[in-house]
């Protein structure tokens, strides 16, 4: 399942109900201009690899000529000598040079590409799940660089409960049926709360109340179809808020489920250094 670098979360909340087409372009805006940065740094590492190149050719050359002059003549002197070897020294430098170039170039043509594919699955997404974000039922968002579809409580659980609510149920199937379409990727289920203390016996913090949330979608969401070796559930409790709980409307928006989308770990840089 791929990324890195995307991922889906967010909180929703009901004013407003929908994610705005202007937010929409400019998170779509951001992705573009991180690509055409990318495209510059290629770029101009292709103008420093074609000028190494070419000091690398005439070094050859010059080199390549002396050696000549030498064998033509039957003898070397002490200048020539310490001029090859300045020559061969500067070549294998260029070299190495070049190999750190192309190399960087790679990784750069590798990184644009995992970029392309983040803003094609961001957009996909949005786009599938149209429907569901112009009728306020989710949200996609892109926060802290990963990609999250967010849904409020209210219409998965009544307060204090972990039974998705009929209204869930089919807003969540909706759900798995665009996520199963979505391959090489991971999800991990957060179910979220505010920060008032939670007061059903059979909980004893809001620890227990948004963990057997997030672990109820988690269950529901396979038997609508997901393949549950890539689909996990967490607890946040009231930690990870998007709002601070100051007013009625911001405690609703903290409380809520987040499907993210898990980094690909072949996206991430590799760890050959690591321990040397």
């Amino acid at each position: 399942m791929k990324l890195g670098w995307l991922v889906v979360a967010g909180s929703l909340a009901f004013a407003p109900a929908c994610v705005k087409s202007s937010t929409h372009r400019a998170k779509v805006g951001a992705l573009q201009k991180q690509l055409s940065e990318s495209e510059a740094r290629e770029q101009a590492l292709k103008a420093k690899l074609a000028k190494t190149e070419q000091e690398l050719a005439a070094l050859t050359t010059e080199r390549t000529d002396l050696q000549k002059q030498l064998e033509v003549g039957g003898a070397m002197n002490a200048a020539m000598e310490e001029r090859l070897k300045s020559l061969g020294q500067n070549v294998e430098s260029l070299h190495k040079e070049r190999a750190i170039a192309q190399a960087r170039l790679e990784e750069l043509r590798r990184q644009k590409a995992l970029a392309d594919e983040r803003a094609a699955t961001f957009r996909n997404l949005v786009a599938k799940l149209r429907q569901m974000i112009d009728s306020g039922q989710l949200k996609v968002i892109i926060r802290d660089g990963r990609m999250i579809i967010a849904l409020p409580n209210d219409i998965l659980f009544d307060s204090g409960s972990t039974s998705v609510k009929k209204a869930g149920t089919e807003a969540l199937a909706k759900v798995a049926q665009v996520l199963t379409t979505v391959s090489d990727r991971r999800f991990l289920v957060v179910g979220h709360t505010d920060n008032v203390p939670i007061k059903p016996a059979q909980f004893a913090s809001n620890w227990d109340l948004s963990t057997a949330r997030a672990v109820g979608v988690v269950q529901f969401l396979v038997s609508k179809g997901m393949n549950p070796k890539v689909v996990s559930a967490a607890g946040y409790s009231e930690f990870d808020p998007v709002v601070p709980n100051d007013t009625v409307e911001h405690k609703a928006q903290n409380r809520r489920i987040e499907i993210v989308l898990q980094p690909n770990l072949a996206d991430l840089p590799p760890l050959d250094d690591v321990g040397k």
